[in-house]
């Protein structure tokens, strides 16, 4: 494997559109990216395409399923020694159906919670002091309600957008927490509503959605655009949206549920 450059940010869910983005605007930066996703194959024309337009951008592939929690494994293994400058938390998911990862969690909580809650938490050690962190939220999580049944939920509890806000909420009550226990930057984002493929819901009204919604919808560079002032600031536990950086609503901050989340998934994960 190649050998990580130090001060290298990571950006989970590169291939996607937001990733992309994401790692677009790091390059053109000059911040070395590693990009992190899922089928790496799949991805080297996104790689391409990012160089085609950045000539200068130093990326680097690498295999990474927030589904797995040995594939997270693995991948966090690679930066043993490292100094990483960043991590954003960008990859996410909001599937049709319920179903359960090889280890035996719900998809959404896995690859939107859990899987980077244990990353990150894998990581910690490979972080130059002044490393940020940023998580990509939702402003859904708003809306969403969390107990200490978060993995427990079966078949019957499933609903895709109620499923999705709460693997987002749970997500921001670990930026929050671990804000507290680390001297990182460590930040949230919320893009808003972006045209993606994350809005495709599936269902057959879908194409008369797209019609109608879409073109009211953000660009991907401009949902991406706070994380980017997240990666950049020297702030922490900070909410960066649209252009703005606002201290987090303190109903957020009170959730006596954080600290049990913050043990119950680091059980879960092995850690």
């Amino acid at each position: 494997m190649e050998e990580i450059i130090p001060g290298s940010i990571i950006v989970t869910g590169a291939s996607g559109s937001m990733g992309k983005a994401a790692s677009m605007a790091l390059a053109a930066k000059g911040h070395p990216v590693i990009m992190a996703c899922r089928n790496p194959e799949k991805a080297q024309s996104v790689k391409e395409e990012i160089l085609s337009k950045v000539p200068q951008a130093s990326l680097h592939l690498m295999q990474l399923d927030l589904a797995s929690m040995q594939s997270i494994r693995e991948f966090a293994a690679a930066f043993k020694g490292a100094r990483l400058s960043g991590l954003l938390n960008n990859a996410g998911t909001m599937p049709p159906r319920y179903s359960l990862t090889e280890d035996g969690l719900e998809q959404t909580v896995a690859v939107n919670y859990a899987g980077p809650y244990l990353l990150t938490r894998l990581l910690l050690d490979s972080f130059a002091p002044d490393a940020g962190i940023v998580n990509v939220i939702s402003l859904t999580a708003r809306y969403a309600r969390i107990d200490r049944g978060l993995f427990e939920k079966g078949p019957r509890d499933f609903h895709q957008l109620r499923t999705y806000a709460t693997s987002k909420l749970a997500l921001m009550l670990f930026s929050i927490e671990l804000a507290k226990r680390t001297p990182l930057h460590v930040n949230m984002s919320d893009p808003g509503i972006v045209n993606s493929n994350m809005i495709d819901l599936g269902r057959w009204f879908d194409p008369l959605a797209d019609a109608l919604f879409k073109p009211f919808c953000k660009r991907p560079e401009q949902g991406i655009a706070p994380a980017i002032s997240a990666l950049e600031s020297p702030q922490t536990m900070k909410l960066f949206k649209r252009n703005s950086c606002l201290d987090v609503p303190a109903r957020f901050l009170d959730n006596p549920l954080a600290g049990y989340l913050w043990e119950e998934t680091a059980r879960r994960t092995g850690l």
